[in-house]
């Protein structure tokens, strides 16, 4: 089921290490709501700027998910606020779209040598935080 016009609930919910280790990674009401302003103000404008694929690589993650992990308690992957982006490219491409088209975000952290581009948004209060790892 879609969420926006390029992005689905599957691929923003799917987890490998859910899946291995029988992880139900369902998020409650708020998280889900979370998750469709992510797509909706964030992720969707990104993609038509693009104008290609987006890849999630991790979006959102239960608890139990997060911490099998190594993520920290108040990643906001557990909030439904994040998601980890990946494009055939260079993932600085995508920072680069964020910040010309001046979408709003929370955290933009590039990692260059895994090549993806972390993105986060809050419902308000955005901090604009560039950071590269």
């Amino acid at each position: 089921m879609n969420i926006s016009k390029d992005f689905t609930w599957e691929e923003m919910l799917y987890s490998d290490t859910a899946k291995v280790n029988g992880i139900k990674n369902v998020p409650e009401r708020e998280e889900r709501m979370a998750i469709e302003e992510l797509v909706k103000r964030l992720l969707q404008p990104l993609r038509l700027a693009y104008g290609g694929p987006i890849r999630i690589t991790s979006g959102y993650r239960c608890a139990e998910l997060n911490e099998l992990v190594g993520g920290v308690p108040s990643s906001q992957h557990v909030k439904g606020q994040a998601a980890d982006c990946m494009i055939r490219g260079n993932a600085s491409e995508l920072l680069g779209l964020v910040l010309a088209h001046k979408l709003p975000f929370d955290q933009a952290i590039l990692y260059r040598k895994r090549n993806f581009l972390h993105l986060s948004i809050r419902p308000e209060n955005n901090r604009e935080k560039v950071l590269f790892k």
